[in-house]
């Protein structure tokens, strides 16, 4: 019995050893013998502009609302939701007030206002009033 025993484990470490050298790896575990190069372009560089304020006169284009001597307060022509209140400078504040004592502008008159962009003051405007109601 115990010879019986002795030949079959020879005997299975055999066909082991003979399994593990004969066996090959399976084809998704063999390295890649020749490696894929992808060439490189130049990088993107993708920066978002923003627009800086030009160091100037700048206009804005809209409909009246309101106005004093002080201020004026108008709805942009190009996007409804857009009002802009600007005081008035001095030139402009004594323009206003001749245009008010003719009777000044109603609600809807186009105006267009010239404006300093650093301090947002209106330095001059443009506009025909229409007549008072």
């Amino acid at each position: 019995m115990r010879k019986a025993f002795a030949c079959a484990g020879i005997g299975a470490a055999g066909l082991l050893a003979l399994a593990l050298l004969a066996a090959t790896p399976a084809a998704a575990q063999d390295p890649i013998l020749t490696p894929v190069i992808a060439g490189t372009a130049a990088p993107i560089v993708v920066k978002a502009v923003t627009p800086k304020p030009k160091p100037g006169v700048q206009k804005f284009k809209g409909y009246f609302l309101n106005a004093s001597n002080a201020e004026v307060t108008l709805k942009s022509r190009a996007n409804d939701m857009i009002i802009e209140t600007f005081p008035l400078g001095d030139t402009a504040s004594t323009k206003m007030q001749k245009v008010i004592d003719k009777g000044g502008y109603q609600h809807g008159d186009k105006v267009t206002v010239y404006f300093d962009a650093q301090t947002h003051r209106a330095l001059n405007f443009k506009g025909r009033p229409s007549r008072p109601l």
